[in-house]
């Protein structure tokens, strides 16, 4: 019996990547009720490893519900999960980064094409509830996807420019030096994800964007 249990569960996982994720959401929503009308920040790791991103926004009610190593169909994916059942006051989205390493047939545009899927899913559901849209950042480790990256932050840029109820944060600007060499202090060992360096610069460019 125990054997076909644990088969069972290694056939969801398998079938639903991140279910052992949105399980511990609902687990937490389960110990503590989430509150109402957040601002919600969803995508992939750079905002799931914010653990105190209260405590940089201390003006605003905001909800994490980011899961690390996700990219853009994931959400789209879990989009009842993490992002309805809340009923967000605003929307905050890091995402597309992990898109990019999917293989060669990935490009900017594919990015860009995957994001337009979320926003237009997420803009018939909730018209009103405005989104902004984190750049994808210039991590060191991932300097090969730099052309893509670009193209994909210009293709969403553009987008949210010409569309209502939408902002672009970008975030790149403030992360590399005058030479455009990516800050290696804001960076963990990995080079990929940020240390608290890293938040610190983030959090003055994303607090004017958040609704009041």
């Amino acid at each position: 019996m125990h054997l076909i249990t644990a088969l069972l569960s290694m056939t969801a996982v398998h079938s639903q990547p991140f279910i052992k994720e949105i399980r511990q959401f609902r687990h937490l929503d389960s110990l503590q009720s989430p509150p109402s009308k957040p601002i919600l920040f969803i995508g992939s790791s750079s905002f799931t490893n914010w653990k105190d991103i209260a405590s940089f926004f201390p003006g605003h009610v905001v909800l994490n519900r980011a899961f690390g190593g996700s990219s853009l169909p994931h959400l789209i994916m879990y989009a009842e999960e993490v992002i309805f059942k809340y009923d967000p006051k605003q929307i905050v989205i890091y995402c597309g980064e992990n898109d990019l390493t999917g293989g060669p047939e990935i490009t900017g545009d594919s990015v860009y094409q995957r994001f337009v899927r979320l926003h237009q899913l997420i803009k018939r559901r909730l018209p009103k509830v405005p989104v902004a849209y984190v750049s994808m950042k210039p991590s060191p480790s991932r300097v090969k996807y730099t052309v893509a990256r670009n193209e994909g932050n210009r293709l969403i840029e553009q987008y949210m420019r010409k569309t209502p109820r939408t902002e672009y944060i970008d975030v790149t600007q403030k992360m590399v030096a005058s030479d455009g060499r990516v800050l290696p202090h804001i960076f963990l060992s990995d080079s990929l994800h940020m240390n608290r360096k890293g938040y610190e610069i983030w959090q003055p460019i994303i607090e004017p964007y958040l609704v009041k």
